[in-house]
């Protein structure tokens, strides 16, 4: 009962420091500066708000879980245009992150001061703060797989072939959440079935609970590229929507480089180096012991590096939120790290892990790399007010044909002057926006908003320049921030 509430109360204030971060960041404008961050909330309001409204509007490369949390919430102005409500539902996810990784570290260590320190790792971490101020998917992520992987842990010892329904569940939110839980999910069931084994489970009913355990995340997945099919005509989107980066393009060593480095500016050195030994040395206490065979579970959290390190390897430009999950793992292994060393050791471990964090990376701190990388859009947003302030003065509700996967941002932003998305044209719309790349936007738009810049142009950008006729019956009226905008006389 003691260990419970110690874990609700580390919960409640990592809860109470997402909201205060909220607070501050609202007023500084920054909840929303991602473009990503507004273009989640286009994704959810589109579902209704729209010229051809519906399920299919929830898309297929971005995992629909956020976007379906979000439909009805984004029908509302208010929580469209400030995010409001996604942020509320990201900073919850953040206690219920802090709640698993500081149980998980109580249940593999019997230590409150490690799950404290995992706990403020986490909570006073500005990057991960920052994070779950915004309306962004990694805070959902994080909560799910976390969730998922101390069920796991806790379920290994129970000897039967029963899923929980919380856990199965947990399992398939995970999977429609983000794509880096599914490598996480992937590597928490196989050595959750391993465990099992070793913990005495017969072969027979080691299969049945693999089986059990798989099925949740593999319905997930079906169900997923079923809708990807349906609405894109692919049973899986694998590429199209970056330019690729030649530097880490083919490059493993480069690309390992990379994700170890993203790491250690989310977090500290200091961190990254104690968390990922605390990992190894679990790790290896689980493989060698039988009895604790369970501790191979949670190193599963850092599976998620998986899909940055693919997507560098296909030529992904490098985001360094991408290592958000890895810092995370860190921490909680980190506060790990302080549960296993010797008693003599472990305040001076402890305080040396606060103490550093504190001084190299505090929760104030104004130029950590994730605050760096949501600003990048803000020059070209305060320049695409020339464009927004020529629309809004001559629009007079004709249709605006515009790419939502270059400039739903943009959109969302639209939404303060009154702006719906169903004055758009955009990919959503099937064969209405096939017809306008067909023919050009006059028979169908009064209006056009091009991405001129921003990965080498949007769809409508390429059109241009492969054919100059497609603007026949438009002419070009004002520009800004990489953005063009094109009136029907």
């Amino acid at each position: 009962m003691i260990i419970v509430r110690a874990e609700r109360l580390l919960a409640l204030g990592a809860a109470a420091a997402g909201l205060v971060a909220w607070l501050v960041y609202l007023e500084a404008g920054l909840v929303l500066s991602h473009y990503d961050a507004k273009a989640h909330l286009v994704v959810a309001r589109r579902v209704i708000d729209n010229i051809t409204p519906g399920w299919q509007q929830l898309g297929a490369v971005w995992l629909p879980l956020p976007h379906l949390i979000h439909v009805l919430p984004t029908q509302v102005d208010a929580l469209y245009r400030t995010g409001a409500f996604a942020s509320l539902v990201s900073i919850a996810c953040l206690g219920v992150t802090t709640f698993a990784a500081s149980r998980l570290v109580l249940l593999m260590t019997g230590s409150r001061l490690g799950a404290t320190v995992a706990a403020v790792l986490l909570a006073l971490n500005p990057n991960l703060l920052y994070l779950h101020t915004t309306p962004m998917t990694e805070p959902l992520f994080l909560a799910t797989t976390s969730l998922a992987v101390l069920w796991l842990y806790e379920w290994v010892p129970a000897n039967e072939p029963r899923v929980p329904w919380r856990l199965g569940w947990t399992l398939f939110a995970a999977m429609w959440t983000r794509y880096d839980a599914w490598p996480v999910v992937a590597a928490a069931i196989a050595a959750t079935v391993f465990a099992s084994r070793r913990l005495g489970a017969s072969r027979t009913l080691a299969l049945r609970r693999a089986v059990s355990l798989a099925a949740w995340p593999a319905a997930a997945v079906v169900v997923f590229i079923i809708n990807s099919r349906v609405t894109v005509g692919q049973w899986f989107v694998t590429g199209g929507f970056f330019v690729h980066e030649p530097m880490y393009l083919r490059r493993p060593l480069q690309d390992l480089a990379a994700i170890g480095w993203g790491a250690w500016q989310l977090s500290t050195l200091t961190t990254v180096v104690i968390g990922g030994l605390a990992a190894v040395v679990l790790a290896v206490r689980g493989w060698l012991q039988r009895e604790h065979a369970a501790l191979l579970v949670p190193v599963a959290l850092f599976a998620a590096a998986a899909v940055p390190f693919y997507g560098f390897f296909e030529g992904h430009p490098f985001r360094v939120r991408y290592m958000i999950p890895v810092a995370a793992a860190c921490a909680l292994y980190a506060g790990a790290a302080v549960g296993i060393v010797r008693q003599q050791a472990v305040y001076v471990l402890a305080g040396l892990l606060i103490g550093i964090t504190l001084i190299q990376s505090p929760p104030w701190r104004q130029d950590a790399p994730m605050l760096v990388e949501a600003q990048w859009d803000l020059p070209a947003s305060g320049a695409r007010r020339a464009v927004t302030s020529c629309l809004a003065d001559a629009y007079r509700g004709e249709k605006i044909l515009a790419s939502m996967g270059s400039l739903a941002h943009y959109m969302q932003e639209l939404s303060h002057e009154g702006f719906r998305l169903a004055d758009f044209i955009h990919e959503g719309n099937g064969v209405i926006w096939d017809l306008a790349l067909q023919t050009g936007p006059a028979p169908h738009a009064g209006w056009m908003l091009v991405e001129e810049q921003a990965e080498g142009g949007d769809l409508l950008a390429l059109r241009i320049r492969g054919d100059a006729a497609f603007t026949n019956g438009m002419n070009r009226v004002c520009e800004g921030g990489g953005v063009a905008l094109y009136k029907r006389p």
